[in-house]
């Protein structure tokens, strides 16, 4: 049976020391607070993980890792691309076991129309193992994924089951969440669009706040998904102004900030990102102690 990838999902972190090495006992860290915390399925190797950042040997030890340290968790790896042929490589050589889905981000820089973005997913899915989440994410890669093309490639391959959509576009979100098949998940790739996007027929987030704040959370997407929008919002309210405030300077440096700031990570980048302004660091300081 194809996972069907709903509730709350966490976008992981890469945690650095201060030698610039990957922190994993820190990362150890931000599993086990998942478990404990309601969070539905784990994301490794996405945009909140700094991937470009990773060499090849990085990203095959964060992987392993995450497999050996997750428990029941479901597990999905990014792994986008803007060449087709490369991405069917890797899939070849990859190890699958313990892996529940992948996550393919639309080509980048190359910015292909819509035909050449459904051939690009047709022919990934037509070579993948597990089942493929497509991602949305125009402001990232200049290049949008039509509502039309998201619906064609649900309907064509039973191996597309869902879409990260970091869009905005609310209208767009409601069109593929009335359209696609019932068993296809529309899923927000961004904090703030999680509620609203629910609302119109969504079925949940992959969270960058998760990281620090599972189960506030997944208490918000899970009772949203129940209908209890009452609850939801409450949440929702109560996080507004952090979620500004952790992507006032780009991700994953505010969300970075604010695990430093409860003693789980070093605050350390890779470059060319950079931890964020004294400034900002301090207003999310301010701003999540009226959470506790």
């Amino acid at each position: 049976m194809i996972q069907q990838f709903t509730g709350a999902g966490v976008a992981l972190v890469t945690p650095f020391t201060a030698e610039n090495k990957i922190d994993f006992n820190s990362l150890e860290k931000i599993i086990d607070n998942q478990k404990k915390g309601g969070t539905d399925y784990l994301v490794a190797l996405g945009t909140t993980a700094e991937t470009p950042t990773l060499t090849a040997t990085e990203k095959t030890e964060v992987v392993r890792f995450v497999k050996d340290k997750k428990g029941d968790l479901p597990l999905v790896v990014g792994m986008g691309g803007n060449d087709t042929r490369k991405i069917i490589k890797q899939i070849h050589k990859f190890d699958f076991n313990h892996v529940d889905g992948l996550l393919i981000v639309t080509p980048y820089y190359n910015k292909p129309n819509q035909e050449g973005m459904f051939r690009h997913y047709s022919a990934i899915a037509k070579e993948s193992p597990v089942p493929i989440i497509l991602y949305n994410v125009p402001s990232r890669t200049g290049v949008n994924m039509e509502a039309e093309t998201v619906i064609r490639l649900a309907e064509k391959s039973d191996k597309i089951v869902a879409v990260k959509e970091a869009s905005g576009d609310l209208g767009q979100i409601t069109q593929i969440c009335k359209h696609t098949p019932n068993d296809f998940s529309v899923i927000s790739g961004d904090d703030a669009m999680a509620l609203p996007l629910l609302s119109v027929g969504g079925r949940g987030v992959i969270s960058v706040v998760a990281n620090a704040l599972p189960e506030k959370l997944s208490k918000l997407i899970h009772t949203g998904l129940e209908g209890n929008f009452e609850t939801a919002q409450k949440i929702h309210a109560e996080l507004s102004e952090l979620l500004g405030l952790l992507f006032k300077e780009g991700n994953p440096g505010g969300v970075k900030a604010l695990l430093h700031i409860q003693g789980i990570i070093q605050n350390e980048l890779r470059s060319p990102l950079f931890r964020i302004t004294d400034a900002t660091y301090n207003e999310i300081k301010e701003a999540y102690s009226k959470l506790k």
